[in-house]
């Protein structure tokens, strides 16, 4: 894909949402960010095995207000609101989850539920709300099997 068509494709609001990405495309979907002045959030999961400590993280990279409650609703409220952080649009870029993903699943899968509806909202707006998930070719292909 061409630099603009990926600029393209990150400029459209109906299609964000949570992605899992092959980690080599990194590096062009964060460059593509940048160029169209969206707030590009690099989340550092490693370490983070379980929904607590992702979402302490994930708090601390978005800058999320004191009044945050270190649960799933208050992350879903945050979120939606992002107005102390405000942009044209935004992508989270949520790295090395693959502790997390293996020890809870389920949870880790309602976070994605999370990011997804999270993009729905934004895209009333027409503001673009990505959260791609760089892994490795292998992972990609099992993910997606």
């Amino acid at each position: 894909m061409s630099d603009i068509e990926l600029g393209a494709l990150l400029a459209d609001a109906t299609q964000a949402g949570a992605y899992f990405v092959d980690a080599r495309d990194r590096e062009a979907l964060v460059e593509a960010g940048r160029l169209l002045q969206f707030a590009v959030l690099p989340v550092d999961l490693r370490g983070c095995d379980d929904v607590g400590a992702a979402m302490r993280e994930i708090a601390e990279t978005l800058q999320f207000p004191e009044w945050f409650g270190e649960n799933l609703d208050a992350l879903a409220d945050c979120l939606k609101d992002l107005s102390w952080l405000p942009s044209e649009g935004y992508v989270l870029v949520l790295e090395h989850t693959g502790e997390w993903r293996a020890q809870e699943a389920d949870t880790f899968a309602i976070v994605l539920e999370i990011f997804n509806e999270t993009a729905q909202h934004w895209a009333a707006n027409r503001v673009p709300f990505w959260a791609f998930l760089p892994v490795s070719t292998r992972d990609l292909e099992a993910i997606n099997e």
